[in-house]
């Protein structure tokens, strides 16, 4: 039998895309092997009172992911489809468009420990395997317990291990509007776009 196609799908509101969204992609590509990788930045990012940036910077700045794999498709699905983008959404029409592919759902640790707050994360669980990357050792514990707990739920998920850096969008916003150096905390493209668009600025 042929082996099942092996995609990830890596979505966020990518405003902007930093180098903790590196890290996170590259553990689960190295630990996936994919056929393919899918980035989908979000229709409408929740935090519009910092006058969000235009879909198409987004865009833009997500090239940054590029360099980290040769079969990469930046997607603009939830941005034409526009409104709140749900995961379990987006994983119903991939489901549709690849119908035997395995899909594979990068997940920080941090974000991990709330996913059972997210819209239909039991029908999440039966669409996707999660890929978790864990943030520091020492918080593997609850980690462990909540996979454990998913796993009872019927929930595929595997650890991908990587190099981990720990950034806010929301510090680098804070960090661009105030002029200070960001490119400790994004890929070098991702700066250019942000200083040349002035982006973050009041």
């Amino acid at each position: 039998s042929q082996m099942r196609q092996k995609i990830i799908l890596f979505g966020g509101t990518f405003d902007p895309p930093h180098n903790g969204h590196m890290c996170l992609l590259k553990a689960a590509i190295d630990e996936v092997q994919p056929q393919l990788v899918i980035v989908m930045p979000t229709g409408t990012p929740p935090h519009k009172e910092a006058g969000h940036t235009s879909a198409a910077l987004r865009i833009s700045m997500c090239k940054c992911f590029l360099q980290l794999f040769h079969n990469i498709i930046i997607s603009n699905d939830e941005i034409e489809r526009g409104g709140k983008s749900y995961t379990v959404d987006t994983l119903k029409r991939l489901r549709e468009k690849y119908a035997d592919a395995q899909i594979f759902l990068p997940i920080g640790s941090d974000m991990l420990l709330s996913f059972t707050t997210w819209r239909s994360w039991q029908e999440i669980l039966k669409l996707a395997t999660l890929v978790v990357h864990c943030r520091q050792k020492e918080d593997m514990q609850p980690v462990r317990e909540y996979v454990k707990m998913l796993e009872n739920e019927g929930g595929d998920i595997v650890f991908a291990n990587g190099e981990i850096e720990v950034v806010s969008s929301t510090e680098i916003r804070e960090k661009a509007a105030a002029g200070e150096d960001i490119s400790a905390l994004v890929p070098p493209c991702t700066e250019k776009i942000i200083i040349k668009n002035n982006l973050y600025k009041a």
